[in-house]
């Protein structure tokens, strides 16, 4: 995992360290074992290395082997067999780094060379026969490729940090982003961010950007989610009942597990929430014959109506498989002054109430182990909220083809807010369209889906969750030079899943459970969902409703306009009124502050 960054122009302007330098700056956590510039006319690179595969000094990058420069974050998984068939192929490598395999199979197969990769990445290569700049990022989005359009050329960086520490770049709230960001807790899908000068690249693409100014974009992957017709499926046959999809898809879970764990040269440890998806990662870790897992826990304050940790349940684990586990108890009175530090780490706006978690925990973890693996993504792709029951429920009879009829059946169960709710809260200034309905209602209709809960996990996997569990996990933990691996969102496993019928993932997990049965304590298994507790910012008082009221009424929020004040002033009254939550239990006094207070540290860069 690193932090990448560079910059091309196309009006005669050559790129410098002057901009390079800054971005590479705001991304040391990311990298703090190495870094580089490289520069060549108008093409500048940075980079910013956590070493992980081949620790020596022939991973660093910039790499480049000829008329090729690279940069890259990330980690391929496979590189070992990859690197071996283009050894047969006549390439040759000075290096044991994934690396060199991205440099060695892209001039091997050009662009089409990301189909092969399985792993998490975002990269940048110069072309300089082809005088092409190319921008690649990972299927599931796992890895963050942001891009500025800047006069006379373009910049991109692993974060908008690095971006927003440059010349140049329109910070100027972008009224779509807004819409997504409010209505959608927090998610907004790419290209769009909630500045109007910052894109960023949609996962399981790639871009090319010519030094004249044209850009090319290409989607290389797309996630099916249909009952397979033929016999076989992704080279097997194709499961015929519950327990062959069962006995597939715990399988292709083995193998995610098993290819995060292999291709690390450091030691791997696992975030414990006391879940079934972090539980049953260590239990597969120790079937795998894994010795002295390192396992961690946070927990927090409780609230009258919610209790603050998941402690009883990760200590079942931790007795069951007699891990070297770690638990870290956080006072409230902690919270509130390393919010600034963990909303200071974010690329974007992240409303989620788990992100100071793994700020926190991830600061104690870093000091044992450089990678961790985590359970982000088995809900979504398993399908364990409880709004898809009652989705799948609404869209029974419906037409799939019809981007009304299936929005209807979705949007209550998880917009924020309407439409005509959003353009009652903020100012007339930033009013759109229904954008985010409109977005929804034509990805959920995409073919490829059988049915509606198809047409929904597929949504959530491809799009939701990019942008916040994943975005999360990853800001917060690189906060730290802490590699999280998330085998949950390994594609091969995603593509079994969708496949399985979706009455397999309509029950809570079903398919979890069946597999976790026997491996993971039963009272895990059968306890009820729910979400990682962080009550202070869930239930907002005391002194957390003071700092947010004193964020949404201060000068730089007043001057900025963002909220319609009568209904922010009603908000404020009564911040635990039935209608100051969202449908999926969010508070909305949260979300407003949590935007103004990264757009204070980010864009204002005050507090």
């Amino acid at each position: 995992m690193c932090g990448i960054c560079g910059e091309i122009y196309f009006n005669g302007q050559q790129a410098s360290a002057q901009n390079l330098t800054p971005m590479l700056a705001q991304m040391q956590q990311r990298g703090p074992d190495d870094d580089g510039i490289w520069l060549d006319g108008q093409v500048g690179f940075g980079h910013k290395r956590l070493s992980i595969i081949d620790l020596s000094a022939g991973g660093h990058q910039p790499m480049l082997d000829q008329e090729l420069a690279l940069v890259f974050n990330g980690c391929i998984y496979n590189y070992v067999a990859l690197r071996e068939e283009l050894i047969e192929l006549g390439q040759d490598f000075v290096s044991h780094s994934d690396t060199e395999v991205i440099l060695k199979a892209y001039r091997q197969w050009g662009m089409e060379c990301v189909k092969r990769f399985e792993g998490m990445f975002a990269f940048a290569i110069w072309d300089d026969h082809q005088q092409q700049l190319l921008l690649a990022r990972d299927r599931m989005g796992i890895k963050p490729l942001y891009y500025a359009l800047v006069d006379g050329g373009v910049r991109f960086a692993s974060n908008t940090q690095a971006l927003l520490a440059t010349d140049g770049i329109d910070t100027e709230i972008d009224p779509v982003g807004l819409h997504f960001q409010l209505t959608l807790h927090a998610v907004i899908p790419a290209p769009h961010t909630i500045l109007k000068g910052i894109r960023k690249l949609e996962p399981g693409h790639w871009l090319i950007i010519n030094p004249d100014g044209q850009m090319f974009k290409k989607r290389y992957w797309y996630l099916a989610a249909k009952r397979p017709s033929e016999a076989t499926f992704k080279g097997k046959p194709t499961p015929q009942n519950e327990q062959e999809w069962v006995d597939a898809i715990h399988d292709a879970l083995k193998q995610a597990v098993h290819k995060r764990l292999s291709a690390a040269d450091v030691p791997v440890g696992v975030l414990l929430s006391g879940g079934l998806d972090s539980s049953l990662l260590v239990a597969m870790l120790a079937q795998a014959g894994v010795e002295n897992i390192k396992t961690y826990s946070i927990g927090f304050e409780d609230a009258p109506e919610e209790k603050g940790n998941e402690f009883e349940f990760s200590d079942m684990v931790a007795e069951r498989y007699k891990t070297q586990h770690k638990k870290f108890h956080i006072a409230n009175e902690t919270v509130l002054p390393r919010l600034h530090e963990a909303v200071a780490a974010m690329s974007e706006p992240m409303v989620g109430q788990d992100a100071v978690a793994f700020y926190l925990l991830s600061e104690q973890v870093a000091k044992e182990v450089k990678v961790v693996l985590s359970g982000q993504g088995a809900d979504e792709v398993f399908g364990g909220y409880f709004w898809y029951p009652l989705m799948a429920e609404a869209g029974k009879q419906i037409d799939l083809h019809d981007s009304e009829q299936v929005l209807g059946a979705f949007a209550p169960y998880y917009f924020d807010r309407s439409h005509q709710e959003w353009l009652s809260v903020i100012n007339e200034k930033y009013h759109v369209s229904d954008v985010t309905g409109d977005y929804v209602g034509d990805r959920l209709t995409e073919e490829g889906a059988d049915t509606f809960l198809d047409q929904v996990l597929r949504l959530d996997v491809t799009t939701l969750i990019v942008d916040d569990p994943v975005k999360r996990v990853d800001n917060m933990t690189m906060a730290w030079s802490l590699e999280a691996r998330v085998p949950f969102l390994d594609h091969d496993l995603v593509e079994w899943t969708m496949a399985a019928p979706p009455e397999m993932k309509i029950g809570g997990k079903h398919i979890l459970k069946a597999i976790g049965r026997g491996i993971v304590p039963d009272a895990i298994i059968d306890r009820p969902k729910v979400a990682f507790p962080m009550p202070a910012l869930k239930y907002v008082r005391g002194e957390f409703y003071a700092f947010m009221k004193n964020l949404l009424t201060c000068e730089a929020a007043q001057k900025r306009g963002i909220f319609n004040q009568p209904r922010l002033a009603e908000l404020l009254d009564n911040p635990e009124a039935p209608n100051a939550f969202t449908a999926i239990q969010g508070s909305k006094l949260w979300h407003a502050a949590l935007l103004e207070f990264w757009l204070q540290k980010h864009v204002d860069k005050v507090l």
